[in-house]
């Protein structure tokens, strides 16, 4: 092959993504010079906070005009002028939106790591990446529950939230989620072990935790903010613990459109409560033993996971799109 195809970034998307904010191009199959490697990817993760990486400067810098599309992956490497890396071997990093990346074994958000025997693609981009250990860290360090608490998960259904709700069983909570439509809430509950699921489409968010959690919620983690927020807000038990993980119902407001702000705010002061956000890269240098945890819940059978695949290069915008109009179910992924 002389030739290769990257997805670059052609305007800041304002509002929901747009076929129009992407550009697929082709290119000259890059050089492997002395100290590098390259790698074929073969899996894409799909997470809410690309969407961020797009709009602007967050934790990260925005990815930049006309530049590759930022992501996480995982590929085979095809030609290696490099001592650490050998052809065959399986490596992950954030590689971005390209069919070939080039790397000296470094990526902008850490090493490009080798996989594990025993682990697929799959479950080193879902469960045992980013999207779990941000569910494992995020609940156990920051909402910090215990045995007999109540524990709220919005967007429970979806990669990480689904995590956190199984966390939270196998620590002895009661567990309440909340997803879109009767099949995410059966998931949830039949499968994920949450106690009970709140279908938000229905209305009345607020009254439907109240109804599960009489006594109030210890531990809220959320993904989804905005009106799920205030009525998590609206129903804290003495000194909560609220986890700010996501709030993907805002992640395409426009200046024009925005979600109007917390009405319930004020509760967390009646309650003595506490509400913090945190970026999992806050705990990169734990990761092995995030991960070692989440191996052990899965090898005595209480976590498992749900993976929505789509299929083809040229899908990656599309499938980015899912993640902001409900329609995955479980970790969002692309195979090339």
């Amino acid at each position: 092959m002389t030739t290769t195809r990257r997805w670059l970034l052609k305007s800041r998307p304002y509002g929901p993504l747009k076929d129009s904010d992407f550009d697929l191009v082709t290119v000259p199959m890059p050089d492997v010079g002395e100290g590098h490697f390259l790698v074929r990817l073969t899996h894409f993760s799909f997470d809410p906070t690309q969407r961020g990486w797009l709009g602007g400067d967050t934790y990260l810098p925005a990815v930049p005009i006309g530049g590759v599309v930022r992501a996480g992956g995982i590929g085979e490497v095809v030609a290696s002028k490099h001592p650490g890396f050998e052809v065959g071997d399986v490596v992950q990093g954030t590689f971005g939106w390209q069919e070939h990346a080039l790397s000296d074994g470094t990526t902008e958000t850490g090493p490009v790591t080798k996989l594990r025997g025993g682990i697929t693609p799959e479950q080193a981009l879902g469960v045992f990446g980013v999207t779990g250990l941000t569910a494992w860290f995020g609940l156990t360090e920051i909402g910090q529950p215990k045995a007999g608490d109540t524990v709220l998960v919005s967007g429970a259904a979806g990669a990480t939230g689904s995590v956190v709700v199984q966390v939270a069983k196998a620590l002895g909570c009661k567990v309440i989620g909340i997803a879109g439509g009767a099949e995410k809430c059966g998931w949830v509950v039949e499968q994920a072990g949450a106690d009970a699921c709140i279908d938000y489409r229905a209305g009345n968010v607020a009254r439907q935790i109240r109804e599960h959690a009489p006594k109030g919620v210890n531990v809220v983690f959320e993904n989804v903010g905005g009106e799920i927020l205030d009525a998590a807000l609206a129903n804290l038990a003495l000194r909560a613990r609220v986890v700010l993980c996501g709030g993907i119902s805002s992640y395409n407001d426009t200046a024009e459109d925005r979600s109007p702000g917390l009405r319930n705010y004020m509760n967390l002061t009646v309650m003595r409560g506490r509400m913090e956000g945190f970026i999992i890269l806050d705990f990169a240098k734990r990761y092995g033993e995030g991960v070692a945890e989440l191996a052990k819940l899965m090898a005595a059978g209480k976590l498992k996971t749900a993976e929505d695949v789509a299929h083809g290069f040229e899908n990656c915008p599309a499938t980015l799109r899912r993640l902001f109009e409900g329609k995955n179910f479980g970790k969002q992924l692309l195979k090339v």
